[in-house]
């Protein structure tokens, strides 16, 4: 159990997370651990090699290719209220990456699914609230659906510690710069180590041994839309997008 708070960022209208794909999963070689260069609209040698699996129609190869699929994360700036496991982590900025579960917790509280329930940004200073981080273990996963959002309050409610705590924030932009991404031809060497491929005369390959990775639910990507003048309205914007 921990209480964060979401936090803007330094442009006055820009997302206040980005998002990034990867692939997560355990070959006869190892561990394939990458962020996947689709985040940036580029080349992926995984997901090429999944669609190759998932044109075939067979079962057990569609199976391989769900089990390697590229995963969503979100990373947003949050500012730790209070966490009681880590009381060192108090006061502190971070960058937070969250999944699916939380992202559709954040989306339902500033577009609310009816009509009697008020819209909220919780990436507001002023006018935001506090996120009760609640995690449990279910079937051996950690499990975010106790997590909730408390009632609407301002962070800290000193404009000189606003200020402060605003200047130890960067660019989010720059998480998901190219340089952050290996090349096609790196990942492509890796993703061979991994499944341990077997090269054939008619240049195909073999892929074996059984994958295990982590089930972070994936979501479709969206493109960002131009910023609206309110924030709230450029966030209805972006998720009817």
């Amino acid at each position: 159990f921990a209480t964060i708070r979401f936090l803007p960022v330094e442009r006055e209208g820009d997302i206040p997370w980005r998002q990034v794909f990867s692939h997560g999963f355990q070959g006869p070689g190892g561990w394939y651990l990458e962020n996947c260069p689709t985040t940036i609209n580029g080349k992926c040698p995984l997901c090429k090699e999944n669609t190759k699996l998932w044109d075939t129609g067979d079962t057990a190869s569609r199976n391989i290719a769900r089990d390697r699929k590229r995963r969503l994360h979100y990373i947003s700036y949050i500012y730790v209220v209070d966490d009681p496991s880590n009381p060192d982590n108090d006061g502190k900025v971070f960058l937070y990456k969250y999944g699916k579960k939380i992202y559709e917790k954040i989306h339902n509280l500033m577009i609310p699914e009816f009509p009697d329930e008020v819209p909220r940004n919780p990436f507001d200073f002023d006018e935001g609230c506090n996120f009760k981080l609640k995690i449990r273990q279910v079937d051996g996963y950690a499990n975010y659906d106790k997590s909730e959002f408390a009632a609407a309050s301002p962070l800290l409610g000193d404009d000189a510690k606003l200020e402060e705590l605003w200047k130890t924030q960067h660019s989010l932009q720059d998480i998901i710069a190219p340089d952050k991404f290996k090349s096609y031809q790196e990942l492509e060497a890796r993703f061979n180590t991994v499944i341990g491929s077997v090269d054939h005369n008619d240049g195909t390959s073999e892929f074996v041994g059984t994958i295990e990775e982590s089930t972070n639910d994936p979501i479709a990507s969206v493109d960002a839309p131009e910023p609206a003048t309110d924030t709230l309205d450029y966030f209805k914007k972006l998720a009817e997008q």
